[in-house]
């Protein structure tokens, strides 16, 4: 056997590493690829892709011919096939690249290499310059990127070739290689910092002679030994601990922009320039014990603010490891086989042992047990499941075994849209955090002025002292906490919310639902449960009972309104006709054919439009009663109405005796009728109440409210009819229930489809914007403060040093402040 078979065998063996690129396999990995006839195992869905292309193109005799594994950083690809354009791949992108038009495309990345607010300007300004980029946005805190292409205009290979040609690498964002990445990241940082520290003790121990010594105590010969051994141990600590602030000073300054690793750069070179010089020469003056702690203390406060990052943004990261790497499927027999979750199907039948996690969307089909959603709508307490019954990928089966039914499989999933909906809000920057951002690019231009000054005025007065004030002065000063100060606070904010059952999908929702004075609700299933009942049908045509519902129920189908669901359940079990030339109109009913006779259910009004005949008195008699009355009727004239009813939330008076007890206007816009829209303000106490309101009426409402000064109207809605005003207020919210388009319209979504979480939520928003506050006047005021004091002489370097890594630190620290003291179980 030759030593390439071998190797080959030895993977083959060893299941803990990725067969692909030879790296350690997370025990949370279920990417596998089918390779020779034989299910190899994968680190991360880039190795699994590149793996299956592989295949796909007839390409499997690399695997034989290899020698070695590749080297981490780079793809383990054969020329055939990086000829081909991985990246541009349909296979590779179909895991991470959304179509959002005809001929658009948007990804969702990871950027490595990104250290300060200087590498986000630069990596956006860099991309939105090349040809057919509509949007890159990247998260500081996260280093997360959204672009957007058009895929005619340019591939994304180009895209991350752009990226990499000015030092940075862009990767696919996988949950699994972000994790990997920061790993790495942690493991380089120790290293840099350890030999920072090892050397800043060696040299302070050679340093400390001087300092103590009595004039003539210490001879020439013994000083010269002492200096030229500092130099000795600094010369690791500047070339490697160092290395990144150089590399990156140079691309900065190479691109001719300016970033964070500039000054630190310019104020390490120059003090150990002159530190080498004055040993050559046998000058007055060294700074390598300056130099050296200098690099440790700034290595220690970026190693301790990454470590705050990560731990920051980890919860985020979290729903894309929830899902399990095995299901048991149950085939025709009866009998279970663990097959990988990526292989699962609709129409699937699995089952899920107690304190399994479910790994797909589906349906009860058998059992009856209890399930944990706490990831997902924030409720801690567990959710009853029968069969006929609905559950989510990603919750947790507590009781007993449940066979269920698969009906979402991968990006269909809630637990998919919830994702996307997350990494919209992480990649989407508030004005905020721009404006910060513009703050800090002018202020690293001037303090290079000033650090200038300051050395060439003490030049003059102490030359000796001239260049530790200027490098004190280019150290202390810290724009990296001016950029952290927003984006820290808002990742972890994020978070919070989240495992409350608040979700954030849209990046300036937290700011606008804290500054919101002005709050609007719609009542169906907002105010009320949503859950509408029949309780009484007046039959106006001499049909039965059975044959109106029918109708109704026919006509109902397809409509995803509350009011629409209510009849659909006292409908259910009839027989229903098949009704063709269905149109739904949004605010007023249904209306369609059977046996070419047009029907129509909704508002007594809509149906009117097609009879001859006046509105019944039973219409007034049942809304003066505080009923929802739906209309069905015919060309031939009115067949029937129905009554329904619904209950407010018990949650909803807490939340609008908040507002109101703070003075926060509240109003009730609803299509609904009159005495079914008092009634309900009544049980509320709320005085401003509207009805018989069409979708363009609420949107023209809010629209009028929005022009009053200094007014920020936040939408509280559900369901179709609110997707307009939902689309138009400062900040909307919708409930998790409410049907897809209110959703993705809406800037925050309530999971957990509770009022009392919109309350936590607005507590969080606030105590977020008085953080982000206290984060940006804090760095404001050090770098107010810091900076004279150093040009006055009165900083050292090792204490510039110090407070410039302690300040970024102190404002992540001060962020992680949102965490919840107890995650919910």
């Amino acid at each position: 056997m030759s030593s390439a078979d071998f190797a080959v065998v030895a993977n083959m063996a060893d299941d803990s590493e990725c067969y692909h690129c030879g790296l350690p396999v997370p025990p949370s990995s279920h990417h596998y690829v089918s390779i020779a006839g034989a299910r190899r195992r994968m680190c991360c869905v880039g190795c699994e892709a590149v793996a299956q292309s592989i295949v796909d193109n007839g390409l499997t005799e690399y695997y034989r011919h290899r020698d070695a594994m590749p080297e981490p950083v780079k793809e383990a690809l054969p020329t055939e096939l990086q000829e081909l354009g991985l990246f541009d791949h349909p296979d590779f992108q179909k895991s991470f690249v959304q179509p959002v038009g005809e001929n658009e495309c948007e990804a969702s990345l990871i950027l490595e290499g990104i250290t300060c607010a200087a590498c986000v300007w630069l990596n956006e300004q860099h991309v939105a310059r090349q040809p057919g980029v509509s949007l890159i946005e990247v998260n500081y805190a996260t280093r997360r990127a959204r672009v957007r292409w058009d895929k005619r205009r340019i591939k994304l290979s180009q895209i991350l070739a752009a990226v990499q040609a000015i030092g940075y690498r862009a990767y696919p964002y996988d949950a699994e290689r972000s994790e990997q990445i920061g790993q790495r990241e942690r493991r380089s940082m120790l290293w840099r910092v350890f030999v920072a520290g090892f050397g800043m003790m060696q040299v302070m121990m050679y340093a400390f002679p001087a300092y103590i010594a009595v004039e003539g105590d210490l001879s020439a010969e013994a000083d010269r030994l002492m200096r030229w051994a500092s130099l000795v141990l600094t010369l690791p600590v500047v070339f490697y601990s160092s290395a990144p602030f150089f590399q990156r000073a140079w691309r900065d300054i190479r691109l001719r922009r300016l970033g964070m690793d500039v000054p630190v750069a310019l104020g390490v070179g120059s003090a150990f320039m002159a530190s080498v010089w004055a040993t050559l020469i046998d000058g007055p003056e060294v700074y390598f014990d300056s130099v050296t702690m200098f690099v440790f203390l700034l290595l220690c406060g970026r190693y301790l603010e990454m470590l705050a990052r990560q731990k920051a943004v980890r919860g985020v990261e979290e729903l894309g490891k929830v899902l399990p790497a095995f299901a048991e499927r149950i085939d025709a027999t009866g009998e279970g086989e663990r097959v990988p979750v990526s292989q699962l199907s609709v129409g699937d039948r699995i089952r899920v042992r107690p304190g399994e996690v479910i790994p797909a969307d589906g349906v009860v089909l058998e059992g009856v047990s209890e399930v944990n959603e706490a990831l997902l709508t924030g409720e801690s307490r567990p959710a009853p499941k029968a069969a006929g019954l609905g559950v989510t990928g990603g919750c947790i089966n507590m009781a007993s075994p449940l066979v269920i039914e698969v009906r979402q499989v991968g990006d269909s999933t809630r637990l998919a849209a919830i994702r996307r909906l997350m990494d919209r809000a992480a990649s989407e920057r508030p004005g905020v955090a721009t404006h910060a951002d513009t703050v800090a690019r002018v202020f690293i231009m001037v303090l290079l002025v000033l650090a200038a000054l300051a050395y060439g005025i003490w030049y003059f007065i102490d030359q000796e002292r001239a260049l530790w004030i200027f490098v004190s002065v280019l150290v202390v000063a810290c724009p990296c906490a001016l950029s952290l100060a927003t984006p820290a606070a808002l990742t972890v904010a994020t978070d919070s919310l989240a495992r409350m059952g608040v979700l954030v999908t849209r990046g300036h929702a937290i700011e606008a639902l804290a500054r919101a004075n002005r709050f609007v609700f719609d009542k169906t299933g907002t105010l009320t449960q949503g859950l509408m009942q029949v309780e009484r049908i007046e039959v106006l045509d001499g049909s039965s009972r059975e044959r109106v519902l029918s109708l109704a129920g026919a006509l109902e189908q397809a409509s995803e309104h509350a009011v629409a669901a209510g009849v659909r359940l006292a409908a259910d079990g009839l027989s229903l006709d098949k009704v063709d030339e269905m149109r739904s109109v949004v605010g007023r009913g249904v209306e369609g054919r059977l046996c070419g006779v047009l029907l129509r259910i909704g508002r007594p009004d809509f149906v009117s439009e097609i009879t001859s005949d006046s509105m019944p008195a039973q219409v007034a008699e049942l809304e003066q009663a505080g009923a929802t009355v739906v209309a069905l009727g015919s060309a031939n004239g009115w067949m029937a109405l129905f009554a329904l009813r619904d209950a407010p939330r018990s949650d909803a008076p807490v939340l609008l005796a908040r507002l109101l007890r703070e003075r926060v206007p509240v109003a009730i816009l609803s299509g609904d009728s009159v005495a079914a829209v008092r009634a309900v303000a009544g049980q509320l106490g709320v005085g401003d109440w509207h009805a018989l309101l069409s979708p363009g009426d609420k949107q023209r409402w809010v629209e009028t409210k929005q022009q009053e000064p200094g007014a920020l109207v936040a939408m509280v809605g559900d369901g179709v009819n609110d997707a307009p005003v939902i689309a138009q207020a400062h900040v909307s919210v919708a409930m998790g229930g409410g049907t897809d388009l209110a959703r993705n319209q809406a800037d925050i979504v309530l999971l957990s489809e509770q009022l009392a979480g919109l309350s936590g939520g607005i507590d969080l928003a606030r105590k977020t914007m008085r953080i982000i506050r206290q984060n940006l006047w804090w760095s404001f005021c050090y770098n107010i403060i810091s900076v004279p004091l150093a040009m006055l002489g009165l900083v050292t370097p090792w204490m510039a040093g110090l407070g410039m890594a302690l300040s970024s630190l102190l404002v992540v620290l001060n962020a992680l402040r949102l965490q919840p003291h107890k995650s919910r179980s």
